[in-house]
């Protein structure tokens, strides 16, 4: 361990005590990420600035509660994902302005595979018709394909039972097949 860059541990340990630098460099390892997980969900880049700010508030407010330093990370993306979900919950509640205006950024731009299935559709175009499903299906399988969540913590986030979740996972699986065999032509 090296002064410079200290074990997250040691960090939140001085977080705790109200340390603004560690406080700055845990933001700093984890900005970039919990942008992009906000920003996979509520579609807006200043929401997803808001939400994430808004979370680390809320985690060094509450950085007693966590009890293995270890899982931060996790434990700060789930508060990053309950928050999102929230607000995108009240954004379709009192939306009169539609959310497909805002494009998803795609990085990954590499041939996607399933079983040797679909070897020239690329990320864009998954990203693409994922974009027109149901509102539903998309936080779903954003979770599930992109976040890496479990039924069960899919199922605790979107307040469904485990066999809910999966069926809908399932049927978010299929509709997106669906709309990509155009795409590829299958």
């Amino acid at each position: 361990m090296t002064r410079t860059n200290p074990h997250i541990e040691v960090l939140l340990e001085q977080c705790k005590s109200g340390n603004q630098q560690a406080q700055m460099e845990v933001y700093n390892r984890y900005y970039k990420a919990m942008y992009n997980t906000s920003f996979r969900i509520v579609k807006d880049s200043f929401k997803a600035e808001d939400i994430m700010q808004e979370s680390f508030l809320t985690a060094f407010t509450k950085l007693e509660t966590l009890k293995e330093s270890s899982m931060f990370g996790s434990w700060l993306k789930r508060i990053v994902i309950n928050n999102s979900i929230y607000d995108y919950r009240k954004a379709q509640k009192n939306s009169t302005v539609s959310l497909e205006n805002v494009m998803y950024k795609v990085e990954d731009d590499q041939d996607v595979t399933e079983d040797g299935e679909w070897t020239h559709v690329k990320a864009a175009q998954v990203i693409q018709c994922m974009k027109s499903l149901k509102k539903n299906y998309q936080i779903i399988l954003t979770l599930f394909l992109i976040e890496g969540y479990d039924y069960e913590e899919i199922g605790e986030i979107m307040n469904m039972s485990y066999a809910n979740c999966r069926t809908m996972i399932s049927r978010a699986k299929d509709s997106l097949k669906q709309k990509l065999k155009p795409v590829e032509g299958l």
